[in-house]
């Protein structure tokens, strides 16, 4: 049986899951991100930018699956035969397939198109290497060949190296000389080529059976080759001195892939006994071992800027994550300087050498200064809280540095280590049990928490975690104040020691300490309940955060730099990538983050936007006023829009320099005078409307009338002015209307003006004769003659039967039945309509519905008030003289609906000729609604006039009578075959 501390065999299950190796004194953390189940992988590979794994399968497919969801997002179909060999070419979207029918393919991954083929060996394609940055692939076969292929010249064979005497097995470039690669053989070589030249340039000769694969290491330090063979060896090369430095054994099968990890001290080793090794690469020396039950392994990749290893299995593929992928990094604030670790050379920045300012986002061109080498392999790097020292941890050591010239302070046995918020004092974990506290370099005081310690977390408290909770401990006493049922990942507290945020892996807490709670309570008390109090919790991932005042800032699972106050999230920024909080400079207001390669940016955030909003949260506003005159003004929107949310509106109108987000508060406010003079500044037809609406609303009509003008809401202007029976508004708007070519609205304001010879014109002028008919014959009896000779003329270039079938109630008197009555009754109302009331008058009107206005004329005329000339003369010159301002040109405008008539008199009864079909008398219907004008047709834009007048014409209460009472009734008689349109 294999010792646990040298392999771990692991359940074949789908889910995610952490195993933690302690065997080896890296300590390594592994995460199993991916589990694929499929047919033999004879090869993997990793995309930089997309969460991809390709693989190539033995049964002639090619598979990429997404390690981050666990789906299989793509598949081509390339030959029925094994495919030994994949590789991706990023800045072309390509996937390129070497296989057993000697092709090589090239496809797109995007959208799956084969865009070249060809045949490359004589046999077995084994190996495909893609140039870093030429148009060159390599390709090696079991004909013993190499060759040097360049797509910019249609795939010529552009070279050919010869000189192995059996299956070349793999080729890979040299990461620090791209003109450079080494191939392995299975005729127990490897050898180093040159690109321009056909021969070898030196051959390594060691292995005592076939040599099936190679690797460079990809550090500066060490000119390494690292090889695997048949005879179970691993072998560790220095291709300068062309000597053999290591050889390792352990593996029980053939050895099938070796890999230098190019950003961990380790390589791997894969082999067909099922196992991958994971080795120490500056020792030699194993640290873990892994065995997924997938049967053999045949295949590994690697790739810089990622801990993530792809595995290649008989069974399928398993993607792990090895170690953390956060970079050793840390940042003196106070000092603003920056260190960190490359391998094992510790680095330095300095923020202050930054001449010009630097833009957000983009990389600050930083000078490195080498500070020396550490003797352990860091894992992570902090500074103490006055930035005079740091800790270097990793390797199962911590050893503490002076932070300007890296002497060595202290030192010691560490699986862990966090720093107090005072500076003399740090914490280190031994193992899951043991936590020792140490002030000034002196072990202080050393515990054994109850339920074990996973993890330690520094601060105002000394934090210890297990599988029950968090408990928190006080430095000096080591006394239990608080437990807490969660398991965090990070805990950061203020620098005030008031605030402090619990992340876990889903979610964030904001807690407030009550140090005078903790102090008031007895000596012998713990677990005090009342220490803590839940501020917020947040269903959002902090991967990094620190605190500015009481802002918590911090980087989320989906690349955004927030930050929370007083119950709110503001987003900074939005990344391209991931990135990890180094810390925040006052001096500079900005915010310092890298990345996993080490390249450092900033963002501007003003320290005195986040004492403002902290005052604000504080509800302290006589230092928040203090502060306001220190925030640029073009900072001061934003700090608008968190007053505005915090419920404080009129503070943030008076903050805003936004015009918009003024306008808004302004409305939102009820601060008309402000909305005015904005709304005059931005001069925009909308802010009018909305300005408009609200004026409306406060019985400001004044002020919603210039709105109304200003917007050109003609119809809001009409619904003012009919509302306020201002008939001066409405003959102005009628005129502006008119000019505008809002044929509606005009006809609408002469019609409630009692206008209907304007009306009429508007009806003949937009080619409406057949509508202009029945108003006429409706309010304006002596204009029908008139109109229906337009009519006739118009109805004839049509058809001339049909405009000759039209009945003048002229010629046909007997036809119109009371005509000569309504003649009468339209003098009287014109007559009456030139008269004015009140509008105090209005209760005692005679409403419309009980309104006759036959009986009303013949009331006035037996009274004497009215008198009825009779000039037949008149008449008929109105009736031959046509309605002048007739337009050819049609608009597009409707008049329709037109519904009530007026009933003239009930008791009138006619003669007819005994010929004409019995009349059919529709009863007259009242009508709530004035006329009615068709929606499509109504245009919907606003003017007005200031002056409200206080009387109402007497045109208006007959035309609200009038729209009360069917207009007109139709009767059609067929008379010797003519088709007499009758108008009641």
């Amino acid at each position: 049986m294999i010792p646990y501390n040298e392999t771990l065999i692991t359940e074949k299950f789908q889910v995610e899951v952490t195993i933690v190796f302690r065997a080896g004194p890296l300590r390594l953390d592994i995460k199993r991100k991916l589990t694929a189940r499929s047919d033999r992988v004879k090869s993997v590979d990793l995309h930089p930018t997309e969460p991809w794994m390709l693989c190539s399968l033995y049964q002639g497919h090619v598979n990429i699956w997404n390690h981050e969801t666990q789906t299989l997002v793509k598949t081509f179909e390339v030959c029925d035969l094994p495919v030994r060999t994949a590789k991706f070419v990023p800045r072309k979207n390509w996937v390129i397939t070497g296989s057993d029918d000697m092709q090589i393919r090239i496809f797109n991954y995007n959208t799956l198109e084969r865009v070249h083929s060809f045949e490359a060996h004589s046999d077995y394609v084994r190996c495909i290497a893609v140039h870093p940055t030429q148009p060159f692939i390599l390709t090696s076969s079991d004909d013993m060949w190499i060759k040097l292929w360049n797509w910019e010249k249609s795939w010529i064979c552009q070279q050919v190296f010869e000189g192995h005497t059996h299956y070349v097995m793999q080729i890979v470039f040299n990461p620090k000389d791209n003109n450079t690669f080494a191939s392995a053989s299975l005729d127990r070589t490897l050898k180093v080529w040159q690109l321009g030249s056909s021969t070898a340039n030196f051959t390594l000769e060691g292995h005592e059976k076939g040599v099936n694969c190679v690797d460079y290491y990809h550090g500066g330090d060490k000119p390494y080759l690292i090889s695997g063979a048949d005879d179970r060896y691993v072998k560790i090369w220095d291709y300068q001195n062309k000597t053999c430095v290591q050889t390792l054994g352990g593996h029980t099968q053939n050895i099938s892939a070796v890999c230098f990890h190019p950003e961990l001290p380790i390589f791997l080793t894969a082999s067909e006994d099922g196992t991958v090794r994971i080795w120490h690469a500056g020792m030699y020396r194993l640290e873990s071992s892994l065995n997924y039950g997938f049967e053999r392994v045949w295949t590994i990749a690697c790739m810089r800027g990622s801990n993530n290893v792809a595995i290649g299995y008989d069974e399928g593929s398993v993607m792990v994550k090895v170690g953390r992928e956060e970079p050793a990094v840390s940042m003196d604030s106070l000092g603003g300087k920056i260190v960190w670790a490359r391998h094992s050379e510790i680095q330095q920045v300095n923020l202050k050498a930054l001449g010009e300012e630097a833009q957000d986002g983009e990389r600050l061109p930083l000078a490195v200064k080498d500070m020396g080498a550490c003797e352990i392999y860091p894992q992570t790097i902090q500074h103490n809280p006055n930035g005079r020292f740091l800790v270097v941890c990793g390797d199962g050591e911590y050893i503490i540095y002076t932070s300007m010239a890296l002497r060595n302070k202290a030192f010691g046995q560490a699986s862990e280590f966090v720093w107090a918020a005072d500076s003399s004092q740090y914490a280190v974990r031994e193992g899951n049990t043991t936590v020792k506290v140490f002030k000034n370099f002196k072990e202080k005081k050393s515990f054994k928490p109850d339920f074990g310690a996973d993890g330690i977390f520094g601060g105002f408290l000394l934090g210890v975690s297990s599988g029950s909770g968090l408990c928190f401990f006080d430095w000096d006493t080591l006394k239990l104040i608080r437990r807490i049922d969660i398991q965090p990942t990070h805990v950061y507290w203020a620098e005030n020691d008031s605030l402090v945020a619990l992340a876990t892996s889903d979610q964030y807490f904001i807690l407030k300490y009550h140090a005078d709670v903790v102090a008031n309570a007895t000596e012998n008390s713990e677990d005090i309940e009342n220490a803590f109090e839940m501020v917020a919790e947040m269903s959002e991932v902090v991967k990094t955060g620190l605190w500015v005042g009481d802002c918590f800032i911090y980087t989320n699972s989906v690349n955004r730099i927030n930050y929370f106050v007083g119950g709110e999230v503001v987003t900074v920024s939005h990344l391209d990538r991931p990135m990890y909080l180094l810390g925040y400079v006052p001096r500079d207001n900005r915010l310092y983050l890298c990345d996993k390669e080490l390249s450092v940016v900033s963002y501007s955030l003003l320290l005195s936007v986040l004492e403002y909003q902290t005052a604000v949260m504080r509800k302290d506003f006589e230092t928040a006023n203090r502060v306001l005159p220190t925030v640029p003004k073009e900072h001061r929107t934003r700090v608008a829009h968190f007053l505005e949310k915090q419920g404080f509106k009129e503070q943030a109108l008076a903050v805003s320099t936004d015009p918009e987000h003024r306008f808004e508060l302004a409305l939102a406010l009820g601060n008309l005078a402000t909305a005015h003079t904005l709304a005059k500044e931005a001069n925009s037809q909308q802010k009018w409307r909305q300005l408009a609406s609200l004026a409306t609303q406060k019985g400001k009509l004044c002020l919603a009338q210039e709105c109304l003008h200003q917007a050109q809401d003609f119809g809001g202007l009409l619904l003012l002015a009919t509302s306020t029976g201002n008939s001066d508004m409405i003959q102005k708007l009628g005129a502006v209307a008119d000019d505008t070519g809002k044929n509606n609205i005009t006809f609408l304001s002469n019609f409630i003006l009692g206008d209907v010879d304007k009306c009429l014109d508007i009806l003949i002028k937009t080619d409406r004769i057949p509508e202009a008919a029945f108003f006429a014959r409706t309010y304006a009896p002596s204009k029908i003659s008139a109109i229906i000779k337009l009519w006739k003329e118009k109805l004839s270039a049509v058809s001339e039967k049909a405009g000759q079938s039209l009945a003048d109630p002229e010629q046909y008197e007997n036809l119109f039945p009371g005509y000569r009555e309504a003649l009468k009754v339209e003098k009287f109302l014109r007559e009456e309509s030139k008269k004015k009331i009140p509008a105090s008058a209005f209760p005692t009107v005679t409403p419309n519905v009980e309104r006759k206005p036959l009986e009303d004329m013949l009331a006035a005329e037996q009274s004497g008030a009215f008198q009825y000339k009779d000039d037949l003369n008149s008449i008929s010159e109105t009736k031959e003289k046509p309605t002048e301002g007739i337009i050819d040109r049609l608009q597009d405008l409707s008049i329709s609906g037109i519904k009530d008539s007026l009933f003239l008199n009930k008791a009138i009864t006619s003669t007819v000729k005994p010929e004409v079909p019995e009349k059919v008398t529709t009863k007259p219907t009242s009508s709530s609604r004035p006329l009615t004008v068709d929606d499509d047709d109504l245009d919907i834009d606003l003017e007005i006039d200031d002056n409200i007048d206080t009387t109402v014409s007497v045109a208006y209460y007959i035309f609200v009578m009038f729209i009360n009472i069917k207009l007109f009734y139709i009767h059609v008689y067929t008379y010797k075959r003519t088709i007499i349109l009758t108008l009641f």
